[in-house]
């Protein structure tokens, strides 16, 4: 189980991360926007870390996931520093930050679902697990794509910022081809790592009507 002095220290550092960055960015509606993921699972992880721990590992990953929003929506993910450094060092046509988001997005919750089924006994084999985990990151990545539809249609002109595509006609495609490569990555490269902290998780009672 996590050390809950990291957990506590990771939701404090993430709580003053989203004050100072919605404090200061430039354009709140779409820090808004984009923090949103946060500000849902902060109090959700709280409410299940003593009944429903998850492993180390996974607590890590959506740490970073959360950093990785909150930079976003602080600077706008097509004005992130970080991102002009990788543009100009690769030589690419665009600010690719929002491509790191999109893998973060497959990887973390490929990972979850992976978590979920193989810990609470819905899924027994490991072969499985992967390709239910890999489909579950897939249709998160869909729903994604569609709310970023959504939110141009609804906004007009007001989205450019929030979909941060940047003129690219393939933003959608290339978004949801990171996101498969993430959860790919959670699967095939942390799955022993992954397996071998689920082995110290407290038992899960199995899902009820089995």
């Amino acid at each position: 189980m996590a050390n809950k002095a990291w957990l506590l220290a990771g939701a404090g550092v993430l709580l003053a991360a989203l004050g100072y960055t919605g404090l200061y960015t430039a354009d709140r509606a779409t820090w808004l926007m984009e923090v949103v993921p946060v500000l849902v699972a902060l109090p959700l992880l709280a409410a299940t870390q003593r009944r429903a721990p998850l492993t180390p590992l996974l607590y890590g990953l959506i740490f970073i996931h959360a950093l990785i929003l909150i930079l976003g929506g602080f600077y706008t993910y097509a004005k992130v520093p970080l991102g002009f450094w990788l543009q100009d060092y690769f030589s690419l046509g665009r600010n690719p930050y929002d491509k790191i988001g999109h893998f973060a997005q497959g990887l973390v919750p490929a990972l979850l679902a992976r978590e979920i089924l193989l810990h609470g006994g819905y899924v027994t084999g490991r072969r499985m697990a992967g390709f239910l985990s890999l489909c579950v990151a897939m249709a998160i990545s869909a729903w994604y794509e569609l709310i970023e539809w959504g939110a141009a249609i609804a906004l007009g002109q007001g989205a450019d910022e929030f979909l941060g595509t940047q003129g690219d006609p393939w933003d959608t495609q290339s978004d949801m081809g990171m996101a498969m490569l993430g959860a790919s990555v959670a699967i095939l490269l942390f799955a022993r790592w992954h397996d071998s902290q689920l082995e110290r998780l407290p038992l899960a009672h199995p899902p009820s009507g089995r």
